[in-house]
């Protein structure tokens, strides 16, 4: 699998003195304290105002303690002694925040598969949110709503983090790209090497997305599966998919990769029962994005918005992700080809727009005199 060379990935390799010193020590004492992994869908995390206030307020101590004890949990249930497989990711990450990957690729407490790990993690989470603006900058020409998603992603990162000097690097770098778009949005900037969207460009033209392999995650997904039946079986009761058993299997918690992974079932190891809960689950996450991106639209002047929106929401996902939700490629065309007739509306509008107003100076132009 290849890294991110850019120097902003460098600095999850390592950590400064004073911060390992300081943290190593809390953690072995308190990795053991159990915390309830926060649900995901696709590969954002959603948090209240208050969950958030909470976790900026937690020590990094504290973080670390909560990232060792949700990194043993998964390896548990995954039934793998090791995040990584042939140097892939092979472990869904995606229910710790980014402080805690953050912990888990800096201090030196945890093992260096769980580090890379970790690093690889970050550099999905990088590339994910910037996979649906890429698509749309593609299509429009325009690279500023790319430049401001790498903005939003660095800085909504922790703490600790943004104090590194790489983190500072690429956020100024990120801060001169906008500055170049102000003068030309349709021209792609040149920011230095610290530029992480420029890296980000690069990489996927050469090698493509950074992802899990599915087969990896149908594996995960199964021996989760099997231990929570273990679990349902150990108090008396039989497994349900009803939400209102007192025995339910919640899939809520699956990244939408993981749920994919079963819908596809490539390699047999799920029950009809199971494709059919993971198949309900994903599409209720993948409808409730359209719903965002409608409602999104809906609060917009752009004309163009909702058709932006189903371009990044069909481009932030894999091709395995979209099948398994039920997204042909037809979604996609029709979300370009109703930007291209919106935008030459728009642009036709404009010029009416212009004409009207220097024929009828010292007079208000209105909509319903185009109408007659």
């Amino acid at each position: 699998m290849v890294a991110v060379t850019a120097t902003y990935y460098s600095g999850y390799s390592s950590t400064t003195s004073s911060q390992t010193s300081a943290t190593t020590a809390s953690s072995a004492t308190s990795a053991k304290t159990s915390t309830t992994s926060t649900s995901t869908a696709a590969t954002s995390i959603t948090l209240s105002d208050a969950a958030k206030a909470a976790l900026a307020e937690k020590s990094f101590a504290g973080v670390i303690a909560d990232a060792r004890s949700k990194l043993t949990k998964l390896l548990e249930d995954a039934g793998r002694k090791s995040p990584l497989q042939n140097g892939e990711l092979a472990l869904d990450l995606s229910s710790l925040d980014s402080r805690e990957i953050y912990a888990i690729a800096s201090d030196k407490s945890f093992s260096a598969d769980e580090s890379e790990a970790a690093m690889l993690e970050m550099q999905r989470r990088f590339e994910a949110a910037l996979a649906g603006p890429h698509s749309i900058a593609q299509v429009t020409g325009n690279y500023t709503g790319l430049y401001n998603a790498a903005a939003a992603f660095l800085d909504a990162l922790g703490p600790e983090e943004k104090a590194s000097t790489d983190w500072k690097a690429s956020r100024d770098a990120v801060t001169e790209g906008l500055k170049q778009l102000q003068t030309d949005p349709k021209k792609l900037p040149s920011a230095g090497e610290d530029d992480p969207v420029a890296t980000y460009i690069k990489l996927v033209e050469t090698r493509g997305t950074l992802d899990q392999s599915m087969a990896t995650l149908a594996t995960n997904a199964r021996a989760a599966l099997d231990k929570r039946y273990e679990e349902i079986h150990a108090t008396g009761r039989i497994p349900s998919f009803k939400p209102t058993s007192p025995s339910y299997v919640d899939l809520s918690g699956l990244s939408s990769r993981s749920l994919s992974a079963i819908v596809l079932d490539k390699e047999g190891q799920f029950t009809s029962q199971e494709v059919a809960a993971a198949k309900s689950q994903l599409r209720t996450k993948s409808s409730s994005v359209l719903m965002a991106g409608l409602k999104s639209a809906s609060q917009s002047s752009d004309p163009t918005a909702f058709s932006q929106n189903v371009i990044s929401a069909f481009s932030s996902l894999s091709a395995e992700e979209r099948q398994a939700a039920g997204w042909s490629d037809q979604l996609y065309e029709a979300a370009v080809a109703n930007y291209s007739t919106s935008n030459k509306l728009l642009e036709m509008f404009n010029q009416l727009s212009a004409g009207s107003s220097s024929s009828n100076s010292g007079s208000s132009f209105s909509f319903a005199s185009l109408l007659g």
